[in-house]
């Protein structure tokens, strides 16, 4: 896992970024996400799960970070990352979600995908080829999240102004319920 120096508070919370199954921890969403939760003076902390395939490995991964993550604590991932965050956001207490592109069913034995949090915002693509926008919006009707559905594939490449604006929508709305 990349391996970034948790601090004991986070001025405005602490994002753990999750990548997807074919990304890694320094891909283009997953570091400019980052980059901007830093710069909005959060810390933040990009999980490094290259090569694992297994969501239950990943969870038990990053359910210890979690646990070791200041408050306010956001889980942001992308597609399998999401997933994961997901999953995590049932077993452990966080205050926000911020999702792209989630896998809502993956083959048994994995469990459909809920989410539990104050916050949840997802950002899905209306030509994602490998997860129906309609599952998407049925989780998000679900778990009451807000849902902005794109112009974009699976990757959601075309959508990162929308992906960073919402980003930084929901990190200055905890800034804001904290203060």
């Amino acid at each position: 896992m990349t391996q970034t120096a948790v601090p004991r508070h986070a001025a405005n919370g602490h994002v753990i970024l999750s990548h997807g199954m074919e990304s890694g921890p320094n891909a283009t969403k997953v570091a400019r996400l980052a980059a901007l939760a830093e710069s909005l003076g959060c810390s933040a902390q990009r999980v490094d799960d290259v090569g694992i395939v297994d969501p239950q490995h990943r969870l038990q991964r990053l359910l210890p970070l979690i646990d070791a993550a200041p408050r306010p604590r956001v889980l942001m991932g992308s597609s399998l990352g999401a997933y994961v965050s997901g999953r995590a956001s049932l077993l452990r207490e966080v205050d926000a979600l911020f999702l792209l592109a989630p896998p809502v069913h993956l083959p048994p034995p994995h469990a459909a995908l809920s989410l539990r949090a104050p916050r949840i915002v997802i950002v899905h693509g209306w030509r994602d080829e490998l997860i129906a926008a309609g599952d998407v919006f049925d989780l998000a009707a679900n778990t009451r999240a807000a849902l902005h559905l794109v112009d974009a594939d699976h990757r959601l490449g075309e959508a990162m102004d929308v992906i960073e604006r919402e980003f930084a929508s929901l990190l200055a709305g905890l800034e804001r319920a904290a203060a």
